[in-house]
């Protein structure tokens, strides 16, 4: 009934960037809270971005200063642009909608970052 379409993962060398992407149909969009969520192997899944439908912006620690997120209202879509990438930022990343009671995950896309 409700698909997040999530695009933009890869290898990428340490220092370097990718962009995430994740679309979301308007009904979902235009009032759900949207974010991003990564889960590294053996670890649990952890907070990335998170951002309101009034552009509110949130940020893990570890990606704080390094990391955007943002929301093109028009396309329907969130963006993760990810700059100076690290070996410990390599994780399989989901899109996220939230609003109330009601959740909605992507599927995930890899990031790897490798020398």
């Amino acid at each position: 009934q409700v698909q997040l379409v999530e695009s933009g993962g890869g290898l990428v060398q340490p220092g370097g960037s990718l962009r995430l992407s994740c679309a979301a149909p308007g009904i979902i969009f235009n009032i759900y809270t949207m974010g991003w969520y990564r889960q590294a192997p053996g670890k649990q899944r952890e907070l990335v971005a998170t951002i309101t439908r009034g552009g509110s912006t949130n940020y893990a620690d570890s990606v704080n200063g390094r990391f955007t997120i943002s929301r093109d209202n028009a396309k329907l879509t969130i963006y993760l642009q990810m700059n100076s990438l690290k070996f410990e930022d390599t994780a399989v990343y989901y899109c996220n909608a939230l609003y109330s009671a009601k959740t909605y995950w992507g599927q995930g896309t890899q990031v790897t970052v490798s020398s």
